[in-house]
């Protein structure tokens, strides 16, 4: 028999806004203090200098992370072109350094453009990928070199916002991407289009899938509602769950296709979607879970709630 979880049952998905300087996972466990929750997890990693939007599953919720984990993302970040870091990031230290000064706006709008549409991408070292069971970070931090195969990306958008040229010269950009992008190794490349060496100065997530910075909470703020108000007030920051997955088409099923598919069974949904993933909810109009509509036009459970 599984050992009991100790904390609060608490579902739902909340979005902060994460602090630079501390990893995401330091967030979650802050954040899961502060709730007392008994399960929490969070939906994509953002690097410790990195600031922004990062959604966390807590209970049922982390059944359907993966929808925000293959959600895309956007980004406004600061590249340093000129200086190359063993981190690709301002945390690291330094490679090398060349003359930056000889690079012009027009020669960085036209390396963004062969850097957009589906591209091939090279992890970093230092990222949490794992090689044989082993995070590729710590094998960096040993100092190990592993070889990484390139893996296809695709940057939906990568604008200019500023250009600060020099020695060391700046760009501000803007990144809307696929799952599994590292701006980093954009940066590095941006660099290697431009002749020089580059990293990541600064980075704020903007976006993942649909939450953005307007529906994103401080862990500050979270301290002082827990500190001044209620779990109620905390409970009240909640998104629900079926929030990470607005794209899906939602079917409401009768009473007795709720019985069914709570039991497993695919049920038939009249006038409902002919194909694909789906949301779905009870007589009542709760959220369920999500299923799909296979080619016998049966709706199929594929992940559910706890009843």
């Amino acid at each position: 028999m599984g050992r009991r979880r100790k904390g609060r049952q608490v579902n739902g998905l909340l979005v902060i806004d994460k602090p630079g300087g501390i990893t995401s996972n330091l967030a979650l466990q802050r954040a899961k203090r502060l709730y007392g929750a008994a399960k929490a997890g969070h939906t994509g990693s953002l690097d410790p200098l990195a600031t922004g939007v990062l959604p966390l599953c807590f209970g049922e919720a982390t059944k359907f992370s993966q929808f925000l984990l293959d959600a895309d993302k956007e980004y406004t970040s600061t590249f340093v072109l000129g200086v190359g870091t063993d981190t690709a990031d301002a945390d690291g230290n330094t490679l090398r350094q060349a003359s930056a000064s000889h690079i012009t706006q027009d020669a960085i709008t036209q390396a963004q453009a062969g850097l957009t549409g589906q591209i091939d991408q090279v992890p970093p070292m230092y990222s949490a990928l794992k090689v044989d069971g082993k995070p590729l970070y710590k094998l960096a931090r040993a100092g190990e070199q592993v070889e990484r195969k390139a893996r296809a990306v695709i940057i939906h958008r990568f604008d200019l916002l500023a250009f600060r040229a020099g020695e060391i010269a700046t760009v501000d950009v803007a990144v809307l991407c696929s799952k599994g992008t590292y701006i980093r190794t954009l940066a590095e490349d941006l660099g290697a289009a431009l002749g020089v060496p580059a990293h990541v100065g600064a980075l704020r997530r903007c976006q993942s899938g649909p939450f953005d910075l307007s529906t994103a909470v401080t862990l500050d703020h979270l301290s002082r509602q827990r500190d001044q108000h209620s779990e109620q007030a905390l409970d009240e920051l909640l998104a629900p769950i079926e929030a990470c997955m607005p794209q899906l088409p939602r079917v409401e099923l009768s009473e007795a296709a709720t019985f069914y598919m709570r039991k497993g069974q695919p049920v038939v949904v009249p006038n409902g979607p002919q194909s694909g993933m789906v949301r779905i909810a009870d007589a009542g109009g709760c959220f369920l879970g999500v299923g799909l509509v296979r080619e016998d036009g049966k709706l199929a459970p594929v992940r559910l709630l706890s009843q």
